[in-house]
Formats: structure tokens, sequence, C-alpha cells
């Protein structure tokens, strides 16, 4: 009966994100609609979906079973994202809205990257695609094994059903309404998830006695889970490893789907309101994940397996709720795991129809092929993706940060300097995500001592460097991107 409950939950949310897909079909009738819905969102639904679509299944996993096993080590985490939140709305939205625009209206960011140092050679369109492919397949990857945990702990279903459950739902919607679609349902998603985020938290501490309760059995377990500079064991941080949590705040100048938002909302005018919008709920559903996953250090008892600690969230759910309430946060769950897998195939879908296929093999191709193109990318790429989620032993925060190192490293730099650096050259932009991406995988192989330092920070600087030495080397750039450039800035006012 219990299951049957959860299950209804799970059946009238889905029929409620499947009603938004189709009512966003209507409103898709070209490429620009499908990737950027027209460039007509409004300040909520821009904010709130720029939020779910960064946090994913990692915020209701990955994050409270990180706090779980390390405590307060987690607010370095935390609070370097949070940073980087605020840092990406205040330095890249508003100008990368009004350039994207001016520079030939690019509704990618490959196509603006090329579009804004006027590349005739493809080169850097080719290149940023590539990259944008390769780490999305990692990324959607881990939303689908998210989904499989939720999935395979909630029904008992056999974990590679599991994941498949839950790609052929983002893989509908997703295919049928494209931006509008994902934009929409992660307005709807993002309440979700903060609701869930503040009611679980107060729910297990009222569970458990008090804050003062709360704290004691945490300390019962390790004094050290109270201390943000130990480890669980009781060494200290190493500044590499403080360094590494912080640097997870680099990562938002690169992330496709999140600038994706700023280049969709309807003007630079909507960022103010947007950003104050965004702050506050990833301040809400940061703190509450990271408060949920530590208090499930006192609430579990015995307590849970390392392999077990991403489903701490679930465990807590099903263990204080009614089934059918059970159901609607368990939803909440699932709502950031499509939020984030929904916008990571249609960015990789835009990159493959707009900056490889249009580009390269059909630059006269129709509205309506190129809108059919993009939905059977959607399908190729999350059917990747689930192969590569075929590992139960996966860990999904483990997946999201090598895409989310990538992805930064590869265009974050990039992006900064081409909306603040007129001197940039095309090879200098070119060297930098170049420089960034390879740094990144190569990086990652590598263990001990200053390589355990997280592969986005040297991705981060090496690629910086490689645009100024590039840039500086090259030829300065034609009068025609230098105008360009002024009439973004004069825009801005």
């Amino acid at each position: 009966m219990d299951q049957l409950l959860i299950f209804i939950s799970f059946i009238l949310y889905l029929l409620v994100v499947f009603f938004i897909g189709w009512q966003a079909f209507k409103k898709t009738s070209n490429l620009g609609d499908f990737i950027l819905g027209g460039r007509r969102l409004g300040s909520w639904a821009a904010a709130l979906s720029a939020g779910a679509s960064d946090m994913s299944g990692w915020l209701l996993l990955g994050l409270p079973g990180y706090a779980y096993l390390s405590g307060m080590e987690s607010i370095w985490l935390a609070g370097g994202l949070l940073v980087g939140t605020w840092l990406n709305w205040k330095v890249v939205a508003a100008r990368l809205r009004i350039y994207s625009h001016i520079s030939g209206d690019s509704i990618t960011l490959p196509a603006f990257f090329s579009q804004r140092f006027k590349d005739d050679t493809g080169l850097l369109q080719l290149v940023s695609a590539l990259f944008i492919l390769l780490f999305f397949l990692f990324y959607t990857s881990s939303g689908l094994v998210a989904g499989g945990k939720l999935f395979e702990a909630v029904f008992g279903l056999d974990y590679i059903w599991a994941v498949a459950v839950g790609a052929l739902a983002i893989i509908l919607y997703t295919s049928i309404g494209g931006f509008l679609a994902v934009s929409w349902t992660d307005l709807l998603q993002a309440l979700l998830m903060a609701a869930a985020l503040l009611i679980v938290p107060i729910m297990a501490t009222y569970e458990i006695g008090g804050e003062s309760n709360a704290v004691s059995a945490i300390a019962a377990k390790s004094a050290y889970l109270l201390d943000p500079f130990t480890s669980n064991d009781g060494t200290a941080l190493t500044a590499i490893a403080i360094i590494s949590l912080l640097g997870w705040g680099l990562g938002y100048f690169g992330q496709p789907h999140i600038l994706a938002r700023f280049k969709g909302i309807e003007s630079a005018s909507a960022v103010p309101k947007a950003r104050r919008i965004a702050i506050s709920w990833t301040f809400l559903t940061l703190t509450g994940a990271s408060v949920s996953g530590m208090l499930g250090i006192g609430f579990f008892e015995p307590a849970l397996t390392d392999t077990d600690s991403e489903k701490v969230f679930i465990h807590m759910i099903d263990a204080m709720f009614h089934p059918l309430i059970a159901g609607l946060l368990l939803a909440a769950i699932l709502a950031a795991i499509m939020s984030t897998a929904d916008s990571q195939l249609l960015v990789s879908s835009s990159a493959f129809t707009e900056d490889i296929y249009k580009r390269l093999f059909n630059s006269n191709a129709s509205r309506l092929s190129l809108v059919n193109i993009g939905r059977l990318t959607v399908i190729l790429i999350a059917a990747i993706a689930f192969i590569l989620a075929m590992d139960p032993d996966s860990k999904v925060l483990d997946l999201v940060a090598y895409a989310w190192a990538g992805f930064g490293a590869a265009f974050g730099p990039t992006l900064i300097l081409a909306l603040y650096w007129k001197r940039m050259t095309r090879n200098g932009a070119l060297a930098g995500i170049l420089c960034g991406g390879i740094t990144v995988v190569v990086w990652k192989q590598l263990h001990g001592g200053l390589f355990d330092l997280y592969e986005i920070v040297p991705g981060s600087v090496l690629s910086l460097l490689a645009i100024v030495i590039f840039s500086l080397l090259d030829r300065q750039p034609s009068v025609e991107i230098c105008d360009e450039f002024d009439q973004m800035e004069k825009s801005l006012g």
C-alpha cells in the first residue's frame, strides 16, 4: 500500500510535467524556440530555471551524502557554490544576454564564440561543440545514475530498469517541448526542491529532539564532524583540500546549460531581479541539503554504509512521512534529476544541431528539419549516457565533479575575457578552450601531492594564461570586432 501511494504521487507529478511539455510543443516553431524559447523568459522563470538546471540530483543525493560522511567539511563546497552563483549572475548574465544577441543572435555558446571572434573557419565553433558533447555525456549519466538510485531505493526496481525509467521520462518531454518545456518545468521543479529541502531538515530536527540533541548525536559519532577545518578521521584539512572544495565555484562561468538561461532571459534589465531570486533560492537549497546530510548522522542507527550514503535524503523521507507526502517529497528528487538532465540534453542537442550539423553538413536546412534533428539528438545522447550509467556503484558527485570541471576550465575563462577584454583574439579563445579542457582530462588521471587539487583549478589558471599569451602574440582584433564590443559596452550603459 505504501509503495502504491508513492507511485500515485510520482505519476501525478509526471503527468503535470508532460502536460507542460505539450503546451511548450505548441509554442515551438523553430530552432530558436527549441533552444532558447525565443528569448522571452521572465525573471522568476530564468532565475529558478538556472538554479534547478544547476542543482541536479547531486543536490538531494550527492551533497547530503557528502555532508553525511564529512560533516562540516561540506560547508566549503556549499560556500564555493553560493559565491560562484552570485558572481555568475553579477559578472556574466547581463553582458552575455546583450552580446549574444548583438553577435549574430547566437543561440548556442559555440556559435557565440564563433560570432564574437568572426571565425570563418568554423574551427572554434566545432572544438567548443565537441567539448560540450564530451563532458555532457558524463554529466547526463550522473543524472541517470541518480534516477536509478531513486527508483531502486523507493520501488525496489533492478538498477538497470530504474535508470531506464528515469531516462525515458526525461527524453519524452525534453524532445517534445524543447527550451520552454525545460524552463517551465524547471520553475515547478525548483519550487518543489526548495520545499523538500526546507521540510525535511525541520522534521528531522524535531524527530531527533531539537537542535541541541541533534548536535550531541552528531558529536557522539565523531566530534570531528562538527569542525569545518578537520576531516572525519581527525586529520586537519589541507590547503589543497579547501581550495579544491571552494574551487567548485569557478565552474559556473562555463556551464552551457546555466548560461543558456542568461541568453534566454527577456532583457538585461530583468537580470538584477533574477539575480536576487537565484541567490535566495541557492542559499536555501544548499543549506537544506547540507543540514539534511548532517542530521542524518544523528538520525540513523546503525549508520548507513558509505555506498548507501547518497541515499540518506531518501531514507530520511521514507522514515518520517506518510507515504503520500513521502511521494511528493521524493518527487522533488526526481525533479532535481530531471531539471538538470533535460537542460544537459537540450544543450548537447543544440551543440550538435546548430554547431556541427548545420555548420558543417547542411547550412540551408529548414527550420522544421533542424528541430527534428535536435529531437533525435536528444534521444541519441541520452542513449549513450544510459550506457555510461550502467555501473550501480557509480557516485553521482564524482561524475558531476568531472563534467563540472571540464566545462568550468574549458569555457569559463574564455567566456569572461570574451565579455570584458577587447584585445582577446580567436586564437586566444581557441587556446584557452583547448588548454582548459585538456588539462582537466589529463589532471584527472594523476594522483598524489599537488595532483590531488581539484582539476578545475589548474585547468582554469592554465586556460587563462593561454588566452592572454596567444591573444597578445596575435595581431590586433579587426575594426568590426572592436566596434561590436563597443556596441555591447554602450548597451550596458
